[in-house]
């Protein structure tokens, strides 16, 4: 039996509502929250019903299923998020298609993003991922590699690039206490961070999903990635997803 097409509307006017409570309850104000609509896998035809809703933030994870999303949904009111883990060789797709990206974890993929950004004559608003739970299926650096990071990417003074905080994903299978005392780290470490490398470069905490993203935000999210609970189950994933552009 083929289940009923989520409620977009609904479920984003929930959402918002959630975020709003949780960031009131927290003593911040809910305009201070950035909501990243996770799109990835999902049919063009959600993404405009999430539009005509008022939402214009969308976080992607793959380039090829993204590319495909930018090509048909060219609004300049969008504003796109990769959010996904990044191959150097895949740098080129981001700089003048994205506004943000979360996930930085290497000089490497620095270089050849700024590369492209002159290029294009782009500016790329990058997170730095931290591997908060040192979890070794997870992307991102280990926290003890964050200062000695963060000095060689601003060492390097990458033209295009601007440093606007740090990013992590909780562990999928983790209790209440244990997600809270993850998102409390990254919150230490950014202002720590902030206090060694400047406050403007850690304005953004991007941490919390659907199962979490209010408990993130009582521990300081400004970024909150939320997918299935405005578009329902990811669909299954089609071969033609499959992350294959050069």
């Amino acid at each position: 039996m083929t289940s009923a097409p989520p409620d977009i509307q609904a479920n984003l006017e929930r959402v918002r509502g959630q975020i709003r409570a949780a960031a009131m309850a927290a003593g911040r104000r809910p305009e201070s929250i950035r909501l990243v609509a996770v799109s990835k896998y999902m049919p063009e035809t959600y993404l405009r019903q999430a539009m005509q809703a008022g939402q214009h933030i969308f976080g992607e994870n793959t380039v090829q299923d993204a590319m495909t999303k930018l090509q048909l949904l060219q609004d300049p009111g969008n504003e796109w998020h990769f959010i996904g883990h990044l191959q150097t060789n895949k740098a080129k797709h981001i700089a003048g298609n994205f506004s943000w990206l979360h996930t930085l974890d290497s000089l490497k993929l620095a270089n050849r993003l700024e590369r492209h950004c002159q290029t294009r004559q782009a500016e790329l608003n990058v997170l730095v991922q931290v591997n908060i739970s040192n979890d070794p299926d997870k992307h991102g650096l280990p926290v003890d590699r964050v200062f000695d990071f963060i000095e060689e990417l601003l060492a390097a003074g990458h033209v295009g690039l601007a440093l606007r905080g740090l990013m992590t994903i909780g562990q999928r299978a983790a209790a209440t206490a244990e997600r809270q005392r993850e998102f409390a780290a990254l919150r230490e470490l950014s202002e720590a961070c902030a206090t060694r490398f400047g406050r403007s470069r850690f304005l953004e905490l991007s941490m919390g999903m659907s199962g979490d993203f209010e408990l993130a935000i009582r521990e300081g999210a400004s970024i909150v990635r939320v997918g299935g609970a405005i578009f329902g189950p990811r669909p299954p994933r089609h071969p033609d997803h499959d992350d294959t552009l050069p």
